[in-house]
């Protein structure tokens, strides 16, 4: 007869908890968005869906007449959700794209070449890890103000589109364990630094490159603050604004929780696929740099 490991079980059943806690509010997001936002109230302990419809999400996508929003406990006005889903397609893009680029050349430049100063300039533009992004929000909103970029995609991309200094940092781990052996034989054959670098080095980074690149999609993706300043405008304003101008447009001062679900279920949808597809290579490769 097997003998019954207890320690096993006991950490299986913790392990079971903690996926529970962690994903009752992921279902409580789907049983709502599946709810009529009037029968909410009374069935409020429910754990299915109260009063099952799918005029939440007809709601969202622009699909319902006002009459029929309306009778579900929806808002008359209304929400463009596609304009708003392009726009933060558009800024994360932008961001991800300048972030990687960027940093990679800075990273390189903080592994592989020799130059004075080298690691004191590191040290001290690592150090701004530890600045709070909110002591760099005022003077950075007052610089796009006063270069009339107020309302733009590019005043909300300008301050994290060249580098940050955690992407430096990334990118730097990875190509310090590149055999320099490689990099001489290149010069060898009469390759300059561009061209090793971007012939010889990024090839060999796909993995790490990759990484940072979700990374900085799903920050940018999920950015509300800094969007909210300076892309108040409906032509630049991103999903996660849009979310709240959402919540706002409520009748008598009820919120319409199926709506505002149904809104965040889509908002999630993309970076729930992009992590599904790319999760594994993401835990890989920050392992293998070290960062935690």
């Amino acid at each position: 007869m097997a003998r019954i490991r207890w320690g096993r079980v006991a950490g299986w059943a913790v392990l079971g908890l903690v996926m529970l806690v962690t994903l009752f509010p992921f279902y409580w997001m789907l049983r709502t968005s599946f709810s009529n936002t009037r029968a909410l109230a009374a069935g409020a302990a429910d754990l299915l869906p109260v009063d099952f419809t799918l005029g939440a999400y007809r709601r969202v996508l622009g699909l319902s007449s006002t009459a029929e929003a309306v009778a579900e406990g929806g808002s008359s006005g209304t929400v463009n959700f596609w304009l708003y889903l392009r726009n933060s397609i558009v800024v994360s893009t932008l961001t991800t794209a300048g972030q990687v680029f960027f940093g990679a050349l800075a990273a390189y430049a903080f592994a592989r070449l020799r130059w004075p100063g080298r690691n004191a300039v590191f040290t001290l533009f690592v150090t701004a890890l530890m600045v709070p992004p909110i002591f760099t929000t005022l003077p950075n909103f007052v610089l796009i103000k006063e270069l009339g970029l107020l309302n733009t995609f590019l005043g909300i991309v300008l301050p994290h589109l060249l580098m940050t200094p955690f992407a430096v940092f990334f990118l730097r781990q990875f190509f310090l364990g590149i055999n320099a052996s490689v990099e001489e034989a290149a010069r060898i054959d009469g390759a300059g630094h561009v061209r090793t670098f971007f012939r010889i080095v990024l090839p060999m980074s796909r993995g790490p490159i990759a990484t940072l690149a979700i990374l900085t999609y799903i920050t940018s993706w999920n950015d509300y603050f800094w969007p909210l300043l300076v892309g108040k405008a409906e032509n630049v304003r991103v999903l996660t604004v849009a979310l709240g101008v959402f919540r706002s447009q409520t009748p008598q001062g009820s919120p319409d929780w199926a709506g505002l679900m149904a809104a965040t279920l889509f908002a999630a949808l993309p970076i729930m696929v992009l992590f599904a597809l790319l999760g594994r290579r993401v835990i890989d490769s920050i392992g293998y740099t070290g960062v935690k």
